[in-house]
């Protein structure tokens, strides 16, 4: 990556500001949604082998909204079982909402949170020097895998923690989206290499398939409005730009020729449809599960 290009990541409050703005302009939370109310309660129906105690793993849980809905689910299908909830949470803006969402939720005295202020490689460390040995029954990385060095080790790593009929859930942006198309273009130019924020679910598949590693896949349709983006200055397309490219002051930082290409590229039709004005970008998700190391 350019040395002159710095990372949205460098700047919590912009990328919180741009994230939310993100948020109201896809359909993102709500494909997820669809996905843990339709899909994921069957998922979570074989898990725990009768136990009466459960062990989860929220890897980048974020302020808690999806954690607590997928947990809600996981309450259906085994109601009267107890949930220890591990809570990795690298920001402690994030982890402070979520504990204030559980304050305000009732009904959830069946799980146990504990709150950890950290990256899932912090969290690894701590959980090998703990010399831990209990075994989990569900984990979920939703939307985080962009933020670690190895999504390959890290994937390896909380497989190995399974138990019995344990679910390992990844969600990621699917390979066949929008930004899968943008990132294959300008990888070099706007990602990290400490980081692999260019990561899609066509990576992880070219990887778990070369192990032999089985799993089941689910595409969850999302869209964007990134209309804003194309008018110069605006202040919410310019938020909405150092997301896409999860660059710092995109349109202030990049060379004018790198601009101009990725707003060319967010208009081509392999990336957006342009309708009724409106310039709609393919956001879909893919929702990968995994078993048990065998």
């Amino acid at each position: 990556m350019a040395s002159s290009l710095k990372s949205l990541v460098n700047d919590d409050d912009r990328y919180q500001k741009s994230f939310q703005l993100f948020l109201e302009r896809s359909s993102e939370h709500q494909c997820m949604q669809d996905f843990i109310h339709n899909k994921l309660p069957d998922i979570l129906a074989s898990i725990g082998d009768g136990k009466s105690h459960l062990n989860v793993i929220g890897v980048g849980s974020g302020a808690g909204e999806i954690d607590l809905e997928m947990l809600s689910e996981l309450h259906k299908k085994h109601p009267g079982v107890m949930v220890d909830n591990e809570v990795v949470e690298p920001s402690h803006q994030q982890l402070y909402n979520y504990k204030v969402l559980v304050s305000q939720k009732p009904d959830l005295d069946y799980i146990k949170f504990n709150w950890n202020t950290m990256t899932a490689s912090e969290f690894e460390e701590h959980w090998k020097a703990e010399k831990a040995t209990k075994k989990v029954d569900f984990i979920h990385m939703i939307q985080m895998l962009y933020y670690v060095k190895d999504p390959e080790a890290t994937i390896r790593f909380f497989q190995s923690l399974l138990g019995k009929n344990g679910k390992l859930l990844i969600i990621l942006v699917s390979g066949k989206s929008g930004w899968g198309k943008l990132w294959r273009t300008y990888r070099a130019q706007l990602c990290q290499p400490d980081l692999s924020q260019c990561v899609t679910t066509g990576d992880i598949k070219s990887f778990l398939d070369s192990k032999g590693v089985r799993y089941q896949s689910y595409e969850l349709p999302s869209q964007m409005d990134i209309t804003e983006c194309f008018t110069e200055g605006d202040e919410k397309g310019e938020l909405l730009l150092d997301f896409l490219t999860e660059v710092l002051d995109f349109s202030n930082t990049a060379s004018p020729e790198l601009r101009a290409g990725v707003l060319e590229m967010l208009r081509h039709p392999d990336c957006s449809v342009e309708s009724n004005g409106k310039v709609i970008f393919n956001n879909n998700l893919e929702a990968i599960v995994l078993d048990q190391l065998s």
